[in-house]
Formats: C-alpha cells, sequence, structure tokens
C-alpha cells in the first residue's frame, strides 16, 4: 500500500490550500483527495479511544486509523510523488513527528510561514466568518488568552521549527514564505516540485486563488447560517420538503455570500498591530536565526 512521500506540514493560513491545487494538477503527483487528514495530530502507539468522536462538528469522517490513512492513496499508480498537506502538524508536532517518522521517515516535508501577525489576523477573520473558535479580538486574546488561544500560539514558529529540523535534518525539510508564493507563485511551484523529485518544468495555472479572506456584514445573519439554531432547524424542515439537497446547498451558498464583504470591513488597527508585532518578535528573532534567514520583512525585529 502507498504512503506519502511527501507531507506540507505547515501552517494554516499561509497559502497551503492554493499549494494543493497547483500540486494537483502536476501529472507525476498524486495528492490525498481530502486535505488536512491530520492523520500524524495524536499519539499513533495508543488506540483510538472508544469515546473518541469519528466524525468532525462538520460531519467529515476523521482519520484515525492506518486503514483509514491508507486508504486515501488507493488510487496512486505510477505517480513518483505521493503526498497529503496537514497544517496542523506544525503546532502539533510532539504527536506529528515521531507519527511521521514511524510510519513515513523519509517523506519530503515542506513548511510555508506567513508574518505570524498576519497569519493570526486571517484566522481571526475566518473564526468570524464562520462562527467557530475564539472570536475574542486579537488585542483581548493578547491579553487574556496569550497562553491558550490557538489563533495566537499557531504562529508562534520557532519550537514547532526546531523540533522538525532536528528529528529530520535540513536536507529532509524545505521552508517557504507566504511572501514568495504572492510575489512569484510559479517560481515557488518550480522549486517545490524539484524539492519533491518531478518535473520542475512543468508549467503549472497559479491564475487562480484558492480562498479570500472575507467576513460577513451581519453578524446575526451568520450566526443563523452557520450554527444548529432553531430557526435553521424549521427552515430547513420546510425546505427539505419542496427542494433537493443541492438546490438547499446552493441557496445557503448564495444568502452567505450575499452577507460577505472583504476583510477590509474588519481592519487590523495600528495598535492591534503594534501589539501583535510585540508579541511575535522575539520567536519571529529565534526563527530567523533558526532558519539562518532574514525575516525582518515581516517587521522589524530590533
Amino acid at each position: 500500500m502507498a504512503l506519502p512521500n511527501f507531507l506540507i506540514f505547515g501552517v494554516q493560513k499561509s497559502g497551503t490550500t492554493s499549494i494543493y491545487s497547483y500540486l494537483k494538477q502536476h501529472p507525476q503527483v498524486y495528492t490525498s483527495p481530502r486535505k488536512e487528514t491530520d492523520f500524524f495530530c495524536r499519539d499513533l502507539t495508543q488506540p483510538v479511544p472508544a469515546d473518541e468522536p469519528r466524525f468532525t462538528k462538520g460531519g467529515r469522517k476523521r482519520i484515525l486509523t492506518v486503514e483509514d490513512y491508507e486508504s486515501l492513496f488507493s488510487g496512486v499508480t505510477s505517480e513518483r510523488a505521493i503526498g497529503e498537506a496537514s497544517p496542523n502538524y506544525l503546532f502539533r508536532h510532539e504527536q506529528a513527528v515521531p507519527g511521521i517518522k514511524a510510519y513515513v521517515p523519509e517523506a519530503k516535508l515542506i513548511a510555508i510561514l506567513r508574518n505570524p501577525v498576519e497569519r493570526a489576523y486571517s484566522d481571526y477573520l475566518m473564526h468570524v466568518r464562520d462562527v467557530v473558535g475564539n472570536r475574542k479580538p486579537l488585542a483581548t486574546q493578547v491579553a487574556v488568552d496569550a497562553d491558550s488561544s490557538h489563533t495566537l500560539l499557531k504562529g508562534r514558529y520557532y519550537e514547532g521549527m526546531k523540533h522538525f529540523l532536528e528529528a529530520f535534518g535540513p536536507d529532509q525539510v524545505k521552508v517557504f514564505l507566504y511572501d514568495e508564493l504572492r510575489k512569484d507563485a510559479a517560481e515557488l511551484m518550480q522549486q517545490l516540485y524539484e524539492f519533491i523529485g518531478v518535473d520542475s518544468t512543468f508549467e503549472v495555472d497559479t491564475g487562480r486563488r484558492q480562498q479570500t479572506a472575507q467576513v460577513p456584514k451581519s453578524q446575526t445573519i451568520q450566526q443563523v447560517l452557520q450554527t444548529n439554531n432553531p430557526l435553521r432547524q424549521v427552515a430547513g424542515s420546510v425546505l427539505r420538503q419542496v427542494m433537493p439537497i443541492e438546490k438547499r446547498q446552493q441557496l445557503r451558498s448564495r444568502l452567505l455570500a450575499a452577507n460577505a464583504t472583504g476583510k477590509e470591513d474588519l481592519p487590523l488597527s495600528a495598535e492591534d498591530r503594534q501589539l501583535l508585532e510585540d508579541y511575535y518578535r522575539d520567536d519571529v528573532r529565534r526563527l530567523q536565526d533558526l532558519l539562518d534567514r532574514d525575516l525582518s520583512q515581516w517587521f522589524a525585529l530590533d
């Protein structure tokens, strides 16, 4: 049974969805039909607890067993590069590294890192849009939840990157910056193709971005559309009598789109940006030394 020989292990809100779509275009690359399997995010030496949820809140089956994971790659034929992307592996490095060592120890490992301030802001906007997770203002999270907010902690890259580099070595780990993706996605993909051992002259279509940040015009409407609530249940029961599921999904998508506006309507203030820069500065300094790479383009490190 085929298993991955490359993994995108970090980081969320850094263009991994776009990069994954570009990888899918290459005829020598097989990508898991499921992005973000999160298979290595738990201790795989322990059996799956009987009370462990088998499905995500969104209703997707969780990839908990080796058999579940292997099934994602059952469609592999003659592809040279086989991979998946689970950006939570960097955040969950203490669980992920031993699992990767045990199951795919030779896999090429890829991280895309973003200015952690911009990453936190994008993550926050996603939580507001989807009515999930920590939706407190970022300044409040820094002041009150700094040690527990996943939105903030996922931008502290140093410890996770150090763990991966010490476990696998620099030749097996490739680090790209989100800024490079924005500047020249085709050039980044050419380097990535070369790293995973496929034809790097393949011309990828990078003209379409996979995700754009949006926020709701009305939080009340968004709450109704995105959460399980009595009004949505009543509307759903009525619509099920007269409309097939595809039409209902299209209607919900149109309503969500009508309630969406650009992130400029919920801007990151200069004060909050400075607060976040101060929060991340020491971690970025250490990361810069670890990678031997100038990261002052993110924000002033002095």
